[in-house]
């Protein structure tokens, strides 16, 4: 394991994938669990379009960038972001459904 600042946006793309197959892995367990296979691919296919490619446009378009840290450093804010939200999603799926107040 090397420090080098391509190598931290090497680990910052495997974190945010590893999350969200981490966040599938468990929504497809459950879903099956309960025998109702409602976990479709289509969220995360969406999440990648929506998410992880303007972290790789940021990476493509760094060499416009005249201070050559403002992008890398929006790039890591954000992918940091969607691990929190992938971290955050993963612990939702195990907090127990709240019931109806009205009790219907």
């Amino acid at each position: 394991m090397t420090f080098t600042l391509i190598d931290w946006i090497k680990y910052t793309f495997w974190g945010v994938f590893g999350f969200m197959i981490i966040d599938f892995v468990i929504a497809f367990s459950k879903s099956f669990w309960q025998g109702s296979f409602k976990t479709s691919f289509l969220p995360y296919l969406k999440d990648i379009l929506f998410y992880v490619y303007p972290l790789y446009f940021l990476l493509s378009i760094v060499n416009l960038d005249p201070t050559e840290w403002t992008l890398i450093t929006l790039f890591f804010i954000g992918g940091l972001s969607l691990i929190i939200k992938y971290v955050l999603d993963i612990i939702g799926r195990f907090k127990p459904k709240a019931e109806d107040e009205s009790g219907t």
